[in-house]
């Protein structure tokens, strides 16, 4: 069965209010990876009062709700995660966080929001689906090793033939859809450096090995892994974010320590950034009469989706929305645990523009001030329910 943009409305619009009240309800009450206790709750207590689901705890901070048409045929699951970040917000409208420290600065608020609307629309559709239709409301998206891991691990995609995943996304225009097969999402990796110097007087820098002049050489010779070390044709991101040394103004510490990231979507490459890096700590150092040590830590998965899923989820986007909404997707250097999903079964995660500069809505993601154009919302619930019929039929 297709559904028309008429029908489509027909369904969603009823509860679109609802969805920005979900939205902003969780806004107010953020909280942090592998925390999400009300917010879990929150999330179950609205499903249970759905008629036609099926509502379980996979873990202890997560929800799943299954709804199983009136007929045989494929089982599909979207996801959405539920976590903030440790931010403190600084927006002044209504609706900002009461629990300082913590904040939605990153659009979960409305993914969850928009997937309680989807499966509420899709509860009431029942006689019209075909198979099986499986929800997760994910926890910990934002922090390693991430609560994707720990869903599947749980088994929530047992039985699974597709995952489908969307992102509200601060760089896109409010309402337009943007997809693409492949690689649209790098592997974050992490990584530490301490620099064991000598340390002494700051007025006889000769009878010290400074470990601060040998790290901030680091930091910039580094950058020639990324510039002269790599594939010009597969793109890397290497970042030096955290850089901790000393204690007072007159004295050289013994040591200093480095941390950051690396952003790859080639598993080669990935393989070999550690050894790269090292041979460049290890030149700096050595040259200075100094040691370190080097932990590299692989984050998640690259969010890589499959080519036919995405294709068919184009065009049944592109039937819906019109060519001038669907756009194809620029891949990021941000990461993303819904590559766990797409280990086990064939996945596809998109975007939806939330950015509006009329309205000020200009702030990037993990920003004090980010928020969503709440216009979007409704986009997100019809391109889910477009998704279930197109995938499903």
């Amino acid at each position: 069965m297709s559904i028309t943009m008429n029908e489509l409305r027909t369904k969603t619009d009823p509860i679109a209010e609802k969805v920005v009240a979900w939205r902003r309800y969780l806004h107010e009450h953020p909280e942090v990876s592998f925390h999400e206790e009300n917010t879990s709750q929150y999330v179950y207590d609205q499903l249970c009062a759905v008629d036609g689901l099926t509502v379980t705890r996979p873990t202890k901070t997560s929800v799943m709700a299954r709804l199983i048409g009136d007929r045989p045929g494929r089982v599909l699951a979207i996801r959405a995660d539920m976590d903030a970040l440790p931010i403190l917000e600084e927006n002044t409208f209504d609706f900002v966080s009461k629990n300082p420290g913590a904040m939605h600065a990153c659009g979960h608020d409305g993914h969850t929001a928009m997937l309680l609307g989807t499966a509420t629309v899709l509860a009431g559709m029942r006689e019209h689906i075909a198979g099986e239709i499986r929800f997760l409301f994910q926890h910990a998206e934002e922090l390693f090793p991430g609560g994707a891991q720990e869903m599947v691990d749980a088994g929530v995609l047992e039985g699974v033939d597709q995952v489908i995943g969307t992102h509200l996304w601060a760089s896109l225009p409010c309402g337009q859809i943007a997809i693409a097969p492949g690689p649209v999402m790098a592997a974050p990796d992490t990584f530490t450096i301490t620099i064991k110097g000598k340390g002494g007087h700051a007025a006889h820098p000769d009878q010290t090995v400074d470990s601060i002049a040998i790290g901030a050489q680091l930091v910039t010779n580094l950058q020639h892994v990324v510039a002269r070390n790599r594939d010009p044709l597969k793109p890397m991101v290497l970042s030096v974010t955290t850089f901790h040394a000393g204690t007072a103004f007159n004295v050289i510490p013994d040591s200093a320590t480095l941390s950051g990231t690396v952003r790859t979507f080639d598993a080669s490459l990935r393989a070999a950034a550690p050894g790269m890096m090292e041979r460049v700590i290890r030149g700096v150092t050595d040259a200075h009469g100094a040691s370190y040590e080097f932990k590299y830590t692989n984050g998640y998965h690259p969010v890589v989706n499959d080519a036919a899923l995405t294709a068919q989820l184009k065009a049944a986007f592109v039937e819906q929305f019109g060519d001038v909404i669907v756009q194809d997707a620029v891949p990021s250097m941000g990461g993303e645990d819904f590559s766990a999903y797409q280990q086990k079964v064939p996945g596809c995660f998109f975007f939806i523009g939330a950015g509006n500069v009329e309205k000020g809505i200009i702030y990037p993601h993990h920003h004090p001030k980010f928020t969503v154009d709440e216009d979007a919302l409704p986009v997100g619930v019809q391109s889910f329910v477009t998704a279930v019929f197109a995938l499903m039929d």
